[in-house]
């Protein structure tokens, strides 16, 4: 009797299906490990443009009279959205990403790579354009101490204000979100986003999401960059 052509090139169907079944259990074990791979990879290029926006920040204090910039107009001008859930001001940064344009110039440093996959991409408070123009590019930051527009600028927010000023004021405002700052090392400028799972008003599809597993990259006023993590966030 004649054997199969299966059999006569050497592999029968049940081997066939064993080394299938080998590959879809490699395949089962290397796909978290690739995941964990890009979550660390988008984290590190996050940490690259915050330090670059540090940079830019800075360029833009050094000539203007040590003074951060006053652009309560752009951001109204951009779209001032306080939201009912969280937040209840409006830290997107698209007035930042147009007043530094010639401290940055590319504009996609002021978007986070793991900002950019569901659900943030279409997530309102993550988004935010950098200009009125159609198709603008997206900024992706908050700024929480950029995030009101009032006539008075409040105690802890930086508008116009120099980093002394800043830092005596923190301490006046007692926000318990920044505490008693000790020095420049310890205030926040730039942020993720992030939807804590304690605010029972947002969607469930953001309820406890951050756009880094666990935690968010900051920028600190003095130019350093670094991860927080926090147990609020998946």
């Amino acid at each position: 009797m004649k054997k199969s052509n299966i059999e006569s090139q050497g592999f029968t169907l049940v081997e066939l299906l064993v080394v299938i079944a080998i590959i879809a259990v490699l395949a089962s074990l290397l796909l978290p490990t690739l995941a964990k791979a890009k979550q660390r990879a988008h984290r590190a290029a996050c940490l690259s443009n915050l330090r670059q926006v540090g940079l830019a920040f800075n360029l833009y204090v050094s000539e203007n009279d040590n003074r951060f910039p006053d652009r309560r107009d752009l951001k109204a001008a951009l779209g001032y959205r306080p939201w009912s859930s969280w937040p209840a001001s409006d830290p997107r940064s698209g007035w930042a990403a147009e007043t530094l344009k010639h401290h940055l110039s590319d504009v996609r440093l002021w978007s986070c790579p793991a900002a950019e996959y569901p659900p943030f991409d279409k997530t309102v408070q993550c988004n935010q354009p950098v200009s009125t123009e159609t198709n603008a590019p997206m900024a992706r930051y908050w700024l929480w101490r950029f995030d009101r527009i009032d006539p008075q600028i409040p105690l802890d927010n930086f508008w116009g204000k120099s980093e002394p000023q800043i830092l005596s004021d923190l301490r006046e405002a007692r926000n318990p979100q920044v505490g008693i700052p000790a020095g420049s090392s310890e205030i926040e400028l730039v942020v993720d986003p992030y939807f804590p799972n304690t605010i029972a008003t947002l969607p469930d599809d953001i309820r406890g999401r951050s756009v880094h597993s666990g935690g968010r990259n900051r920028l600190f006023l003095d130019s350093h960059a670094s991860f927080l993590k926090d147990t609020r966030t998946k």
